[in-house]
């Protein structure tokens, strides 16, 4: 750990962000660990604690006291969880916008996982004590359905169907502007962005093979619903794939899509939905389909639109 110190802000520092300026400073952190000394008042400025956003001026003294970063563990929580379906072996739920699967850099209550742990006795512990019974994950945006294995058995099982690409995963995601085929593929490697780290790409010649499928479903004026079947699960993959091909999804700022509608309510999340999951049970091999209607609010938001001229 770096020891504290005290630096006065440059002319060039002006008008930066505090929470920008340390990550210049201290590129080995992450965002999210520097937003947290700042908020728990490890960053003076001026002598006084400051907010991330505060807009940093010349000739400001800057005091950085860094904290050790607390251990992440998996608390039990008690949280309401919609469950679709439930045997032995396994529980599908029905996720919720803006809940975290685990715990993570910033992120320590409200998780999927301590969910889980408030509500059920037994979960799989192949993925570790911090993910128990974490099969897959979902985006913190993305809604729908998600299976959790209660036993190592399943797990095992259940990540080998995934990992041969056995299991059928359908999406609903809603997009700006108009596809014009009505089915299409996008096969396109995901890596990393280089610049912007917080976002995946699929405009680099290297990264993992990646491919989904898309069929439209409605069409409206200015925006296309499809339903997007994946053969991998890459991270942000649908959301890539899709603002690659010039169409990104509704409400995803981070992927190219505006930040507001015009005459549309606020969003307030993107509109992307885990609509059905296909796969086998662990222990009799049949088949089974889960699915989860579209949630309240984008039923809401997307009754609204006006549909094509």
């Amino acid at each position: 750990m770096i020891p504290p110190l005290r630096f006065t802000a440059s002319p060039e520092d002006a008008s930066k962000r505090l929470d920008q300026l340390l990550r210049e400073r201290f590129p080995q952190f992450s965002r999210a660990r520097l937003q947290e000394w700042i908020r728990s008042g490890g960053v003076l400025v001026a002598g006084l604690p400051s907010r991330a956003s505060h807009t940093v001026r010349a000739g400001e003294t800057i005091d950085v006291a860094p904290a050790d970063a607390l251990p992440l563990r998996a608390t039990p929580e008690s949280i309401p969880l919609s469950v679709l379906y439930e045997d032995d072996d396994l529980v599908a739920i029905d996720k919720p916008a803006g809940m975290v699967v685990h715990a993570g850099a910033g992120v320590r209550t409200g998780t999927l996982v301590n969910a889980l742990l408030g509500r059920f006795d037994a979960l799989s512990g192949v993925a570790g004590e911090l993910r128990p019974g974490i099969v897959h994950r979902l985006d913190r945006f993305t809604t729908g359905v998600l299976l959790v294995a209660k036993n190592d058995h399943a797990h095992r099982n259940l990540a080998a169907q995934f990992a041969d690409r056995q299991v059928e995963k359908v999406y609903f995601a809603l997009v700006h502007g108009h596809v014009k085929a009505d089915r299409g593929r996008i096969d396109r490697p995901i890596a990393r962005d280089p610049v912007r780290r917080a976002r995946m790409t699929a405009r680099l010649a290297e990264g993992r093979a990646a491919w989904s499928e898309y069929r439209v479903l409605r069409r409206f004026r200015g925006f296309t619903l499809l339903a997007v079947k994946i053969g991998t699960g890459r991270t942000h993959q649908i959301r890539v794939h899709l603002s690659s091909i010039g169409h990104p999804v509704a409400g995803d700022t981070l992927y190219g899509a505006p930040s507001t509608v015009e005459g549309m309510p606020p969003l307030g999340r993107y509109f992307l939905h885990s609509h059905r999951i296909r796969f086998r049970l662990p222990s009799t091999g049949e088949e089974i389909s889960i699915e989860s209607p579209l949630p309240p609010e984008l039923e809401s938001w997307i009754a609204q639109l006006p549909p094509t001229l």
